[in-house]
């Protein structure tokens, strides 16, 4: 527990200062004079960047553990931090913000291969807590951008260094845990290995349902992280402090969601969760673009809380198909988290500039309805563990 805690610590550090760079676009919209393509432009740097070292990052630590590469990642995250604070062009933006994503793609295979190794056999709890860290950091972007960034500037964004070096010790603590986790990792493999073998055919056919439910889940994901603020003031016309104050709600959401998500997957089946999300979010995300300022906020937090519910299951779910390789599993279902939601950022903005912000919401809305490809998925059980 001690290990999984501080993983989900420096994944709250590592995912707050992600979360920065959505949460200052109305800032630099301003400064830099973009257009909405230019904002989806932004996240695409940052999730194509993010997407992708991490399955070959996953691939080599399963065979050749690293857990000392987290700390290179987070490096690479403080330098991206720095040159975002500073860019004095826009075509600097795009390279601190791929400096940010890079940090990522090191960071997630290995953290979440440790997670797994820590789990005890208790893969949805491990997998809630070191989630809960990540979505936990990614809420807290809009507060700080509302409190600290938009009154302050942009080269505010320094101080976050301090968050990055924070998490960096924690990371070196946690490195020196990694050969206690050693014989829980083999059991956990081993357990897994035990199981029957499964057709390749059946492998790629459970993996691309997968990757389509992440689409989906990703692609609307991205139409709040990226657009929200500027949903929010242009419909309704609040301030720039009100709209991150209600993005942080829905990101905030995320947070309960996933950990509560990982608890109760463990307690009455993974494919139950997976429905749950699937069919409790639709009717709310439909209702979405015809709600004024109040329900918008209450539906926002409603779906995000739904939705984020279903990670842990998906990843855990992809983790039996392929037993032995979490570091590659985690590698690119985190990559392709952000691969998926930086294409659709950039395509959303696309939207947005050619048919307005409040079209592109009301086509979003139908985006969890994609969930229901879940239908085709296999059942898949892992052995249990004692």
């Amino acid at each position: 527990m001690p290990v999984l805690f501080a993983l989900s610590a420096t994944h709250l550090l590592n995912d707050l200062i992600q979360s920065l760079i959505p949460a200052i676009y109305p800032i630099i919209k301003t400064t830099y004079q973009l257009d909405y393509g230019q904002i989806g432009m932004i996240t695409l740097a940052f999730q194509i960047s993010a997407s992708l070292l991490q399955p070959a990052v996953g691939f080599y630590t399963d065979k050749r553990p690293m857990p000392y590469s987290m700390l290179v990642g987070m490096g690479c995250t403080l330098v991206g931090l720095i040159g975002l604070a500073f860019a004095s062009s826009y075509a600097l933006l795009l390279v601190a913000a791929a400096c940010v994503g890079l940090g990522s793609s090191i960071f997630h295979p290995e953290a979440t291969r440790m997670a797994r190794n820590a789990s005890g056999g208790k893969q949805g709890l491990a997998q809630g807590i070191f989630q809960v860290g990540g979505q936990a950091g990614g809420a807290m972007g809009p507060l700080l951008a509302a409190f600290i960034i938009a009154p302050l500037g942009q080269r505010s964004l320094s101080w976050f260094s301090i968050a990055a070096l924070l998490a960096m010790m924690l990371m070196v603590w946690i490195a020196g845990q990694a050969a206690n986790l050693t014989p829980m990792r083999k059991k956990v493999t081993g357990a897994a290995a035990a199981g029957p073998a499964r057709p390749t055919g059946k492998v790629v056919f459970a993996f691309f349902i997968l990757i389509v439910l992440l689409f989906s889940k990703n692609a609307y994901n991205a139409s709040f992280t990226s657009f929200y603020t500027f949903f929010l003031i242009n419909k309704f016309h609040v301030s720039l402090e009100t709209a991150q104050l209600m993005l942080f709600l829905f990101l905030a959401a995320s947070a309960v969601g996933a950990l509560g998500g990982g608890i109760l997957g463990d307690r009455i089946g993974r494919d139950r969760i997976l429905w749950f999300s699937i069919l409790g979010a639709l009717p709310f995300s439909l209702m979405l673009p015809f709600a004024g300022l109040f329900w918008t906020g209450v539906l926002t937090v409603i779906i995000n809380l739904i939705m984020a519910s279903s990670f842990a299951a998906i990843m855990i779910y992809a983790m039996e198909l392929l037993p032995g390789r979490v570091g590659l599993v985690g590698g690119f279902f985190y990559g392709l988290t952000f691969g998926l939601g930086g294409i659709a950022a950039a395509m959303l903005g696309g939207l947005a500039d050619q048919f307005g912000i409040e079209t592109m919401y009301r086509a979003c809305a139908f985006l969890p309805a994609i969930g229901l490809l879940a239908w085709f998925l296999p059942s898949v059980r892992e052995p249990q563990i004692k």
